[in-house]
């Protein structure tokens, strides 16, 4: 199981690399158990400070994902030469797939754009079975979202996280 955590620009500090490597040392975690996320944002803010900075994370093992891809106002190549693993398709995207043709062509183009780059890619803020139906028709890898889960208590998470399980199982 990957643990995927959030990081914010305040913890993009020159000595990060530093902290996740006695991170995963303190508390014995596998490096390709954690995926970090951020933010196309956040990576566009300050990408000649924040690359470097990725790279010594990647070298340890740990994996990247970009959070809310699509929504940033970036250029498309960061993603060339970051050491990223997985998008992640903002709901933003995905709310209105049912009935908004223009947003599935968005989400297929950027289905096709990752797979192109060896990427993964996640899905987020899946609601209902046909939006689900919809990704899975467009070839995406992973997907997150209230249809499967809605967030749960520590204990709960905890439970699910010792028997292996990724998600609370849903009754669609």
């Amino acid at each position: 199981m990957t643990m995927a955590v959030n990081v914010s620009a305040l913890q993009i500090t020159a000595d990060f690399p530093a902290k996740m490597e006695n991170f995963l040392k303190q508390y014995d975690i596998l490096p390709n158990t954690l995926e970090l996320e951020i933010t196309e944002t956040l990576l566009m803010e300050n990408i000649d400070f924040v690359q470097p900075l990725l790279s010594k994370i990647c070298d340890l093992g740990i994996y990247f994902a970009i959070d809310d891809f699509g929504t940033g106002y970036s250029s498309l190549s960061y993603l060339r030469y970051l050491p990223i693993n997985k998008l992640k398709i903002d709901r933003a995207f995905v709310l209105n797939l049912e009935n908004n043709q223009e947003d599935v062509a968005m989400v297929k183009a950027i289905i096709a754009m990752a797979k192109n780059l060896n990427l993964k890619v996640l899905a987020e803020g899946i609601e209902t079975k046909s939006q689900l139906n919809i990704l899975k028709e467009q070839g995406c890898d992973a997907y997150q979202g209230y249809y499967f889960s809605r967030p749960v208590e520590k204990e709960t998470f905890y439970s699910l996280y010792i028997d292996g399980t990724a998600a609370v199982q849903s009754s669609h």
